[in-house]
């Protein structure tokens, strides 16, 4: 039975996901300490006898001491610290981004070394402990020592400078804003997921696939889903796009069967198990490739941020030029001139009016009576009304037209008013108060009445 969905690009985008766990980058820590041990042996043979014997082993057994005692204290420090963090983060931010602070490179890759150095000492102690490094020549397992403490130092530099902002509102809403931006440009770059654009609905003869588990579409193989539509003489129609949440037994997608398969041996069951092998779903939603997602987490920050228990309209306002920079990038997936790569699967381009909302809706409902925040918003929508595109346009100047309504019915202080008035784009300001005069005039069956 042939297994399409093992493909070179999904195994890479596979490895790239767990490069991102801790434990793995512990584990090849460990395995690079244990193969340090294993070259000096190969190199001490090589090494002449004068040079081998400048060196006793007592002189490594001391440096192998500092290691194992340090790095276990070194090692449980900085795991109660990232834990602290961890928490904090979700408790003052929003606990969407504890995910993303998990993965933090600098801190991952500081444990792992850490816990490798720790391994590095143990196993070198139990082999000088058996013999197998005698004290006449010890001259490599020393350097081999003095390299890894040079490395230990070096991290723990790192380490320090890196604990001054760890964890921090700066350091946060920049690492949320750099994800998303990634995520981003990864999909405008990569329109539709390199598959044709799902703009025509589905077609009537269409044979829908169900989802088996509630959840979250976390993540979608394109390329592994295409080669299995190729081998199985079908076209798939995404209806569920990445972020998006399905019931148990709801659509997940539609096939339309448009040839043969290549061999007997591609049959329905693994066309379905192809399938679901190549859609990830799960509980929680996840940044790869949900730009949508990175947007929310960081209108959920600067909603926080306005509650009453926090009062910082300052990380509102920081968060609104934020996500207006990364929508500035925003490209039509369906006018982009492209061969698709993946002619045989569809997939929905990404709609600017849910971008809007999904970046603003939540920080302008809860910030309609701050006046500052909604200034600089109507000045970053008035901003992605100059863009290119036309449908970012039209969305954003909706947007603009809702939350300047809205904000006008929080805010009675007629000086405000007038100065939110200005700073919102000319034909907003115009729709707006045509609306409020409509709104504000007498019928005239009351008039009649009077």
């Amino acid at each position: 039975m042939k297994i399409d969905f093992l493909i070179p690009s999904t195994l890479i985008r596979k490895s790239r996901e767990y490069t991102r766990k801790l434990w793995v980058r512990v584990v090849i820590m460990g395995f690079l300490a244990i193969l340090s041990l294993g070259l000096t042996q190969l190199i001490e043979g090589f090494v002449p006898d004068e040079l081998a014997t400048s060196l006793t082993g007592s002189a490594a057994d001391r440096l192998l001491s500092i290691i194992a005692n340090a790095m276990l204290a070194v090692t449980t420090f900085s795991l109660t610290v990232m834990v602290s963090v961890y928490r904090a983060s979700s408790t003052q931010w929003t606990p969407r981004v504890h995910r993303l602070i998990i993965q933090d490179r600098t801190t991952q890759n500081t444990l792992a070394v850490f816990i490798g150095a720790y391994v590095y000492a143990l196993i070198a102690i139990i082999m000088r402990e058996l013999g197998i490094y005698v004290d006449e020549r010890a001259f490599v397992l020393f350097i081999m020592t003095v390299i890894v403490l040079a490395v230990i130092v070096i991290y723990l530099i790192r380490w320090t400078l890196h604990l001054q902002s760890f964890g921090s509102l700066i350091d946060t809403t920049r690492q949320i804003e750099e994800v998303t931006r990634r995520q981003f440009t990864d999909r405008l770059e990569n329109p539709c997921l390199g598959a044709r654009a799902l703009t025509d609905g589905v077609p009537d003869d269409a044979e829908v696939i169900r989802a088996e588990q509630s959840g979250y579409v976390q993540l979608i193989y394109p390329e592994a889903l295409n080669r299995v539509a190729e081998n199985h003489g079908v076209e798939l129609y995404l209806t569920r796009n990445v972020g998006s949440f399905v019931f148990i037994n709801e659509p997940l997608l539609s096939l339309v069967r448009v040839g043969e398969p290549v061999d007997e041996e591609h049959t329905d069951a693994t066309l379905e198990r192809g399938i679901r092998d190549s859609i990830n779903i799960g509980d929680l939603r996840t940044y790869d490739q949900d730009p949508r997602f990175g947007l929310i987490v960081m209108g959920e920050v600067a909603s926080k941020a306005l509650s009453p228990g926090v009062n910082d309209p300052g990380t509102a306002i920081d968060v609104i030029s934020r996500i207006g920079r990364i929508l500035t990038n925003y490209k039509d997936e369906i006018a982009q001139d492209r061969d698709e790569k993946l002619d045989n699967i569809y997939v929905a381009p990404l709609d600017p009016a849910d971008l809007i909302q999904d970046a603003f809706g939540a920080l302008a409902r809860d910030g309609s009576s701050v006046v500052e925040v909604q200034q600089t918003l109507q000045a970053t929508l008035a901003g992605l009304m100059q863009h290119p595109d036309d449908g970012l346009r039209d969305a954003a100047a909706k947007a603009a037209e809702i939350h300047l309504e809205r904000a006008l019915s929080e805010i009675s202080f007629e000086p405000d008013r007038d100065r939110l008035m200005r700073s919102a784009a000319r034909r907003v300001r115009d729709a707006v108060a045509e609306k409020l005069e409509r709104r504000d005039a007498p019928h005239d069956g009351v008039e009649m009445e009077r």
